[in-house]
C-alpha cells in the first residue's frame, strides 16, 4: 500500500507527534492502534480549522452530529440538477470564503483522511473546474475550484462521536469517528473531463487507474467469461447507488464470480480493488484491505457497455462488505464517476450501532 503523506505543514508536524513509530504487534492490535492515530490526527486538524474561523464562518461549518445534513451527500455543483434528478443545495463553508491561512488548515483536514495519491486526485478534481470554465465559457460562478465545502458534525474529540465532510463537484469524502475508530464512506471521486483533450493540460487524466484497471480486467476475461460479466450491452448512464444514504442494489445481475477467475485474472481484480483502497490514509486503507482479504473469492465483477477506451462503459465490484462502482458514459464517454460504498458502515452506521449496544445497555 502507498505510505501516508501529509501534504501540509500542519499535518506533517502532527504526524510526528501522533503517529509514532510502527511496532511488530499482532495485525489486529497494529491496525487498531493506527486507526486511533488517524482519528487523533483528524480531531486535531478539525479543531485547528474551527479555531481559525470567525463566528460567522463557524456557523456555516459546524453542525450537530445528529443533523440530517450529515448524510445528505451528493456530487453535483451547487444549485444544479444532475442526471439523477437531484437539486444540489450543499451546506458548509466553501474555500472561496476562507482566508489563505484558513485554506491551509482546511487542506490539512482533507489530507488527514486521504493518502498522498488520494489527495492528489482530490485537488486535481477540484482544478478541473478551471478546465470546465474555459470549455463552457463560464463566468467562474458555476465552475469554480474554490466551491468545495467543509462541514464538521459534532465536537471533534478522540472519545466522542463526530464526523466531517469535504464536498463539491465530483468530490465527496465523508468520515465518521466513534470513540477513536474511523469509517471512511461514502467516498466519491469523479472527473470531467476524464481526459483533458485540449489546452495546456492536454492529456491529464485525474482517475486514469480507476478506468484503465477496469478495462484491463475485462480484456483478460475469455469470451465465455465476458458473456457472464457483461450484464448489459449498454452502459448505465449513472452509478446505480447514486447518492442514496445507504448503498443498495435492487436485483441487478452480479456478473462474474471471482471464484471463476484464473490467478492472473484475480490478480487484476485485486489490483483494481487495491486502487480504491489506496485512496484513503494508510491506516484507513488497512481497514479496506482487511475487507478485501476477508472477502477472498466471494467477489463479483459486473460490466455494462463497450470494453474499449472511448466506449461508454460501467463496472461494479461487489462483495458482502463493500461495493465499488465506476461509470464513464456522459459527455461522449469522457466523464467519470467512481465510488466506494460500505454496505453496513457508510456514515459510521455499524460503528454507531456497536457503540450504542456496548455503552447504552439497559
Amino acid at each position: 500500500m502507498k505510505r501516508r503523506s501529509f501534504l501540509s505543514s500542519c499535518a506533517t508536524l502532527l504526524a510526528g507527534s501522533l503517529l509514532g513509530s510502527r511496532d511488530s504487534q499482532a495485525e489486529q492490535t497494529h491496525a487498531a492502534h493506527h486507526v486511533h492515530a488517524a482519528a487523533s490526527l483528524m480531531t486535531e486538524c478539525a479543531n485547528r480549522l474551527l479555531a481559525g474561523l470567525d463566528h460567522n464562518q463557524r456557523g456555516k461549518t459546524a453542525f450537530p452530529f445528529e443533523a440530517d445534513e450529515r448524510t445528505n451527500w451528493h456530487y453535483v455543483p451547487n444549485g444544479t440538477r444532475s442526471t439523477v434528478d437531484i437539486v444540489g443545495v450543499r451546506q458548509g463553508l466553501p474555500l472561496r470564503e476562507m482566508t489563505p491561512y484558513q485554506k491551509h488548515l482546511a487542506s490539512a483536514l482533507l489530507a488527514a483522511g486521504l493518502s498522498q495519491t488520494g489527495y492528489i486526485k482530490a485537488v486535481t478534481i477540484m482544478s478541473l473546474e478551471d478546465v470546465l470554465k474555459v470549455m463552457e465559457n463560464d463566468s467562474g460562478e458555476h465552475r469554480n475550484p474554490e466551491k468545495y465545502y467543509f462541514s464538521i458534525f459534532g465536537t471533534p474529540s478522540d472519545t466522542a462521536s463526530w464526523g466531517y465532510r469535504v464536498e463539491g463537484h465530483h468530490l465527496s469524502q465523508n468520515y465518521t469517528v466513534v470513540n477513536g475508530d474511523v469509517i471512511d464512506g461514502p467516498s466519491f471521486f469523479g472527473a470531467n473531463p476524464a481526459e483533458v483533450r485540449q489546452g495546456p493540460r492536454k492529456g491529464l487524466r485525474a482517475l486514469a487507474n480507476e478506468d484503465d484497471l477496469g478495462i484491463e480486467l475485462i480484456h483478460l476475461l475469455d469470451k465465455q467469461q465476458q458473456k457472464i460479466a457483461i450484464v448489459d450491452p449498454t452502459a448505465y448512464p449513472e452509478i446505480l447507488t447514486t447518492v442514496n444514504r445507504k448503498a443498495a442494489l435492487k436485483g441487478q445481475p452480479s456478473g462474474l464470480s471471482a471464484s471463476k477467475m484464473s490467478s492472473r485474472q484475480f490478480d487484476a481484480l485485486m489490483a483494481l480493488m487495491e486502487e480504491y483502497a489506496g485512496n484513503v490514509a494508510d491506516e484507513l486503507a488497512k481497514g479496506r484491505m482487511a475487507q478485501i482479504n476477508k472477502s477472498g473469492r466471494n467477489v463479483s465483477f459486473a460490466w455494462a457497455g463497450g470494453v474499449n477506451h472511448g466506449d461508454p462503459h460501467y463496472y461494479r465490484v461487489q462483495t458482502p462488505y463493500f461495493l465499488i462502482e465506476m461509470d464513464d458514459t456522459q459527455d461522449n464517454a469522457n466523464h467519470i464517476h467512481s465510488v466506494w460504498r460500505d454496505f453496513d458502515g457508510d456514515f459510521g452506521e455499524d460503528l454507531l450501532h456497536r457503540h450504542y449496544q456496548t455503552n447504552h445497555k439497559g
